[in-house]
C-alpha cells in the first residue's frame, strides 16, 4: 500500500505511464479515505498495488524504511522510452546493475515512490503493460 497525495494523478501514472489496469476502487466517507487497486492482472495471478488517499493530505514524507517496488519487464530500455514518451520520469536509465549483468532502470511516481524495472526477457508474465 502506498499513501498518495492525489489519487487521480497516481491512477493516471500507474495506468497511462506504467500500463497497469485500474482493478477496483472504494470510498470510505466515514473515515475519510479512498482506495484504488491497480495491477497488470488481478490477484492472485499477479500482485496488486493499493493506493490510499487520506482526504485532505496532499503530501507524505518517504521515511527511511521504504526502498522501492520492483517490476519485471521484457526490455528495460524499451520500457524507459515508453515511460518517457508517456510523461513519466526515468531517474536511472536502463543498464547493467553495478557489479552484475542484470539490466535495471528506475522511475519515480508522482508522489516520489521509486519503481525499479528489472529486465526479464524470458519471463512471459513480466511487465504486461510495459512491452
Amino acid at each position: 500500500m502506498l499513501r498518495v497525495g492525489n489519487l487521480q494523478r497516481s491512477i493516471d501514472f500507474y495506468t497511462n505511464v506504467l500500463g497497469m489496469k485500474l482493478l477496483r476502487t472504494s470510498e470510505n466517507p466515514e473515515y475519510k479515505y479512498s482506495l484504488a487497486f491497480l495491477g497488470f492482472e488481478s490477484n492472485p495471478a499477479q500482485a496488486e498495488i493499493e493506493l490510499t488517499y487520506n482526504w485532505g493530505v496532499e503530501q507524505y514524507e518517504m521515511g527511511t524504511a521504504y526502498g522501492h517496488i520492483a517490476l519485471g519487464v521484457p526490455d528495460a530500455y524499451a520500457a524507459c522510452e515508453k515511460i518517457k514518451a508517456a510523461g513519466g520520469q526515468v531517474t536511472r536509465e536502463a543498464g547493467p546493475v553495478k557489479g552484475g549483468t542484470t539490466v535495471i532502470a528506475f522511475v519515480t511516481d508522482p508522489d516520489g515512490y521509486k519503481i525499479e524495472l528489472i529486465q526479464r526477457a524470458d519471463d512471459h508474465a513480466a511487465g504486461q503493460g510495459l512491452r
